[in-house]
């Protein structure tokens, strides 16, 4: 009975546009992947402005330009949040994004999903998650890329060298977005960590957010760079000071057991 209400209550309302689907074999200019930090260091404030980023960028005409102007004019794009693990319920589905009606419907439905913020920092775990994605569709695309974006080092899980090589050996490509707004002193250096040890392949580069007011812009910056495919240049690795890949894992061991031994360095 609520369902028959619901339907006539709508009769006058202005229908939702069909949602574009894979179809079998398309190809297209890119599968694009967006991996979202929902860890507990992140604050209601940042979540907020973290989806809300997303959903403007995905409904801006500069992005919407760069798909179109791509040499098929469509790409394909799942979204999904992660912390220690990756919650199914957080997936928005892959769909092709040709013009600004798919684009619109993509950000409504990303912009419909509740806030879940939980433990764990795990980017080796987003990592290998998002890699085993491009199964999940059947488009062909030029590139693939996962868009990765934290505001802390990995510390949970698996060690982020490992599933980042293992990504990069499937001819995929990891870009950054470091969240550096309110760093922890373990993620002081978060830009130099993404660079050294979360993204690389053909064209990576590493985009840092350093004020709540940036977030919006960076956003739609990074995803007009990935359809598009420009080069930009990457936070720089400085080889007298190497990052430790593993600073994560040393500070959770340490703050989880302040009486067992440092790993060795």
């Amino acid at each position: 009975m609520l369902g028959v209400l619901a339907i006539i209550a709508c009769l006058g309302c202005e229908l939702p546009s069909p949602v574009a689907v894979p179809a079998a074999g398309v190809t297209v200019d890119i599968e694009l992947v967006l991996a979202v930090d929902v860890s507990r260091s992140m604050d209601l404030e940042e979540f907020t402005l973290q989806r809300a980023g997303y959903v403007a960028a995905l409904r801006h005409p500069d992005f919407v330009d760069a798909v179109l102007a791509g040499q098929n004019g469509r790409i394909i794009i799942t979204y999904f949040e992660w912390a220690g693990t990756v919650r199914a319920e957080s997936v928005v589905p892959w769909q092709i994004i040709d013009g600004p009606q798919s684009a619109a419907a993509f950000a409504a439905r990303l912009e419909a999903r509740p806030f879940s913020g939980f433990r764990g920092t795990s980017i080796s775990g987003a990592v290998s998650y998002g890699a085993g994605l491009f199964d999940d569709n059947d488009a062909d695309g030029f590139r693939r890329v996962i868009d990765i974006s934290g505001d802390g080092p990995n510390n949970f899980g698996n060690p982020v060298k490992p599933a980042r090589d293992a990504a990069l050996a499937q001819g995929i490509v990891i870009n950054g977005l470091p969240i550096l707004i309110r760093p922890s002193r373990t993620a002081a250096s978060l830009d130099r960590y993404y660079a050294e040890c979360v993204t690389g392949g053909p064209g990576s580069f590493v985009l840092p957010i350093k004020a709540a007011s940036e977030f919006a812009t960076a956003i739609r910056r990074k995803l007009v760079l990935e359809v598009s495919g420009d080069v930009v240049p990457v936070v720089r690795i400085d080889a007298a000071a190497p990052v430790d890949c593993m600073v994560g894992e040393r500070e959770r061991r340490i703050y989880s057991d302040p009486y067992f031994p440092e790993l060795d360095r």
